[in-house]
């Protein structure tokens, strides 16, 4: 396998282990307080990857997590799907003291999606910076990092690549997609392009479509050019472009929230400021702009709603009563159109003031409404 990350930092790099992990593996040991921890970090590789557009990847690794245990008729799985920026590490700890998934206070055992009875799958995006093959790894045609010529990628090759795994894994069919932001349109996409293989959607503080078109792609690139050591996008062996991604990092964070987060903690503004900083610096170290360019480019192109008649599921749509990115104003005509298409919705909103964060950190807002809908998923299974 020619496959090496680039990024020499990688905050949830993953190990490559080439090939699959056995599906019926022991879950993941649990704390006496319902958590999990000994969580291990695994890579699943498809060889060769065909894309929508025709390209044919030579390998594409697919790095991620489970929790639980796969039943035997391979029917109890949930699939997570992450966000823009983040990562798989969705639920429980690598260690005692190891920090813990952005969404465990939603999975694991006893918990709205239970990991007692269900079996987890949290998967890296393809070309994300987290473990699965994307453009910082090594092209294997030429030796070098794929940088700027990695492959054009779409959401459905994303879900395709999921989709692979979750096959490789001896899963059957799935109980339910969930994920929220980026992580939505992969649920929706999932709703689209596989309609017969879930019985649930949860797509959360997010959209069924993409929007920004090309220019916001071009002002991305654009934005990232002004960084001294771009070299055209070829930057692997100039230092990285640290800099400009540190303060696109902040705007980010500010965008979804983190003034709030942080206000009781750190009551100064300026020590605020050093902490969110602080933060986006260590981001930058591990995550690839290129990444950043391939994902959004994917997602400008994204449309999961002219399709809303294809949808079998059930569908749970999840907004954020202060969310930024996604606000609850797009709701009114998203229920609309999935209830015009035929589909079976229901709409929540989380009464949180953590804005585009809050179906992670607020996760006890909306736990009560996830674990009914996934109990009326497997009464209906």
């Amino acid at each position: 396998m020619r496959r090496r990350a680039i990024l020499e930092s990688l905050p949830m790099g993953l190990a490559v282990a080439g090939g699959l992990a056995l599906a019926g593996g022991a879950a993941a040991p649990a704390r006496a307080q319902g958590e999990l921890t000994g969580i291990q970090k695994k890579v699943f590789t498809i060889k060769p990857f065909p894309l929508e557009n025709g390209t044919v990847m030579p390998e594409a690794a697919i790095a991620y997590e489970t929790y639980g245990k796969l039943a035997p008729d391979g029917r109890n799985a949930v699939l997570l799907t992450h966000g823009y920026t983040s990562s798989q590490h969705m639920a429980g700890r690598y260690s005692e003291t190891g920090a813990e998934g952005s969404w465990d206070g939603l999975v694991g055992p006893g918990k709205a999606i239970d990991t007692n009875k269900l079996f987890v799958v949290s998967s890296n995006v393809l070309g994300s910076s987290y473990g699965s093959t994307s453009p910082a790894h090594l092209d294997p045609k030429t030796g070098k990092p794929y940088g700027p010529d990695f492959p054009d990628i779409s959401m459905v090759d994303i879900v395709a690549a999921q989709r692979s795994l979750l096959e490789g894994l001896g899963v059957k069919r799935l109980v339910a997609v969930a994920g929220p932001s980026y992580g939505g349109y992969q649920v929706f996409q999932w709703g689209v392009t596989y309609p017969d293989f879930m019985d649930g959607l949860v797509p959360v503080v997010s959209a069924p479509k993409g929007s920004g078109g090309p220019q916001s792609v071009q002002a991305l690139i654009d934005t990232l050019a002004r960084d001294p050591h771009w070299n055209n996008g070829w930057y692997y062996e100039n230092g990285g472009i640290i800099g400009v991604m540190t303060d696109m990092r902040v705007a980010t964070l500010k965008r979804y929230g983190i003034d709030d987060q942080l206000a009781a903690q750190f009551p100064d503004k300026d020590a605020r400021e050093a902490e969110i900083r602080r933060r986006a610096a260590a981001w930058a170290k591990g995550f690839d702009g290129h990444s950043l360019i391939v994902l959004r480019r994917a997602a400008v192109r994204f449309d999961a709603e002219k399709d809303f008649a294809k949808i079998k599921a059930k569908v749970l749509y999840v907004l954020s009563r202060t969310d930024k990115v996604f606000p609850v104003s797009i709701a009114p005509e998203v229920m609309a159109k999935l209830k015009a298409a035929g589909v079976t919705a229901e709409y929540f909103e989380i009464d949180s003031e953590l804005g585009h964060s809050a179906s992670g950190l607020d996760a006890a807002k909306w736990a009560p409404k996830l674990k009914t809908f996934m109990a009326s998923l497997e009464q209906r299974g």
